[in-house]
């Protein structure tokens, strides 16, 4: 049975994306935020990048979580897995399955800000798990986590995420994807401490990360020869237009993917082929772009698995386990309240 949590306030997202848009198209240089990528069509273009043979992390995440999952399992007996921007959950089989296996598995708690795709995922793995309690909540995990409160010392400010959907038991919160490589560092403090303060003593923390390796494999990832990475890149655009009433011309920005050897990560950017103005009426915004000037769409930070040990310690978690694929491409850890 999927039972579905909203802690989102009526409007959140058409209020975000109308403060992200307005932000980061007055700032200078540029912005908007990856997250706005993912309505439907952008989702679809995500799927299709996941399985190009540049794209290499979700593979590697999977080859992982197959390999260790059942350790992963005894390490934590989890009665109950929390999913931070869970999605499809479809890599999330692997762990509920071994967590099943290992006897301990209660309930799962999937976090996503799409109702839609909660719904589908939730139903689809009850029917597969008889007897799994799937307690979906809305909300965006940068602001309202979802996992229920540690108690008293829970963080201030996230008594939104209440403590529905708690089964009891020791939870293992996962924040897989390297999602976590979109945040600067700055963000990813914040967040890791925010992680620690919702954790019990005996849960745990499983997070994947992408590591530093050969910028041409990092580029080629994200600028792909089919061009998937370059439509999925300029759909922010095509959100925009379709939901705040804006004239881009998607044929107008060039897709840019370049790697920043100095703070390791990737950039997506938008770049503009020629001088234009654009329109963007809901907010009464006319934005000018020069030729050539370049608007960042995504920050994805690769990790060295001293400096996922220095985050987390840093945030008050303990690294217990570390894995890699065989290439060495992908990490995962598990942490534990220090």
């Amino acid at each position: 049975m999927t039972t579905i949590e909203h802690r989102l306030p009526a409007g959140y997202r058409a209020a975000s994306l109308r403060a992200d848009a307005l932000a980061g198209l007055t700032a200078t240089p540029k912005s908007l935020p990856p997250k706005w990528f993912y309505d439907a069509q952008g989702s679809a273009l995500f799927e299709k990048i996941t399985e190009l043979p540049e794209y290499y992390p979700t593979r590697a995440e999977r080859a992982i979580l197959r390999a260790v999952a059942p350790e992963i399992a005894a390490l934590t007996a989890a009665a109950t897995l929390v999913e931070l921007g869970s999605g499809s959950s479809e890599k999330t089989r692997l762990l509920l399955s071994a967590l099943r296996d290992a006897g301990t598995l209660r309930g799962y708690v999937p976090v996503d800000v799409s109702e839609s795709a909660l719904a589908a995922a939730g139903d689809a793995l009850a029917a597969e798990y008889p007897g799994l309690a799937v307690h979906a909540v809305v909300a965006d995990f940068e602001k309202y986590l979802g996992v229920p409160s540690a108690g008293p010392g829970g963080a201030a400010g996230d008594a939104a995420a209440g403590d529905g959907g708690d089964a009891g038991g020791a939870r293992l919160v996962a924040f897989l994807g390297s999602t976590i490589g979109n945040m600067v560092p700055a963000e990813r403090a914040v967040f890791l401490r925010r992680v620690r303060a919702r954790l019990r003593p005996g849960d745990a923390f499983l997070l994947g990360t992408d590591l530093v390796k050969d910028p041409a494999v990092l580029v080629a990832a994200y600028d792909d020869s089919a061009g998937v990475t370059a439509a999925f890149n300029k759909n922010v655009l095509s959100v925009l237009n379709a939901e705040l009433g804006a004239d881009f011309d998607l044929d107008a920005f060039d897709h840019v993917a370049v790697w920043d050897a100095e703070r390791e990560w990737i950039e997506m950017r938008l770049r503009a082929a020629s001088a234009q103005r654009v329109r963007v009426r809901d907010l009464g915004l006319t934005v000018e772009f020069e030729a050539g000037e370049e608007m960042r769409t995504e920050v994805s930070a690769k990790f060295r698995e001293s400096g996922v040990r220095t985050e987390l310690a840093a945030a008050g978690l303990a690294m217990r386990s570390w894995w890699t694929d065989e290439g060495g491409q992908f990490g995962l850890s598990l942490a534990v309240p220090a």
